[in-house]
């Protein structure tokens, strides 16, 4: 097997940058669903899935959030490998049974992150470095979850069979960074002091952290050739 094909859940909104980091990020064959419009896949014929980033939180009362975590957690139920990511790490909580709540403030800039030893984390730096921008956060883990990563505003990253959250944003490039930072409706003096961090140091520290990615693919790879071998000796 040589690409994985994964489920691409876009819960940006139509963001313009999702989408096209996740692509270069994810070696992968991409089927593309946006679920705020109610776009889910037909089912779970799929080595893996990949929940994006939103703007939305995941306990309003949306149908296309119900939806969407109705999905996730069956694929997680039949075993499909999941990576969530910063409001896709929060809904795979809630989807197996974790709790979200929001901050009382907005944590954003790169960051430093302490984290555990992991198959995901394997040659990523620790701690590491990846741009967060997050006004809700995992409080409850799932249920026989283990924590994988954190810092002084909480959970980072956390592990459930195989399934992975991680609260950051590994796939932003250094424009996704300045742009998203640019739209908050924060002071100005705190925009700018985000803004002058996104320098070389930060981003080629938060460059080495996109690892995580090819870690997940890859493991995404075995599972599906390890369930290929066992179809063919049963």
């Amino acid at each position: 097997m040589s690409r994985p094909r994964l489920a691409l859940l876009d819960a940006s909104h139509g963001a313009d940058h999702t989408r096209r980091n996740f692509r270069r990020e994810l070696d992968a064959d991409l089927a593309e669903f946006d679920v705020t419009a109610g776009d889910l896949p037909p089912g779970f014929a799929y080595d893996g899935a990949v929940v994006t980033g939103s703007r939305a939180s995941v306990y309003w009362d949306e149908p296309w959030i119900d939806d969407l975590l109705d999905w996730i957690g069956e694929a997680a139920d039949r075993g499909l490998p999941i990576l969530g990511v910063c409001y896709g790490h929060q809904a795979l909580a809630t989807a197996l049974g974790g709790r979200v709540e929001a901050m009382d403030d907005i944590e954003i800039g790169y960051r430093e992150i302490d984290r555990a030893d992991d198959p995901l984390f394997a040659g990523v730096d620790a701690p590491l470095v990846a741009f967060e921008t997050h006004s809700d956060r995992v409080v409850d883990l799932p249920p026989g979850a283990t924590l994988l990563a954190e810092n002084e505003r909480g959970v980072q990253a956390f592990r459930r069979g195989d399934c992975w959250g991680v609260q950051f944003h590994p796939e932003y490039d250094r424009d996704s960074a300045e742009r998203v930072t640019r739209r908050k409706d924060l002071p100005e003096e705190r925009i700018a002091a985000v803004v002058d961090g996104i320098d070389d140091d930060n981003y080629a520290a938060a460059c080495r952290t996109k690892t995580l990615f090819d870690n997940f693919t890859e493991y995404v790879r075995r599972v599906a050739e390890d369930e290929g071998v066992a179809a063919s000796d049963a």
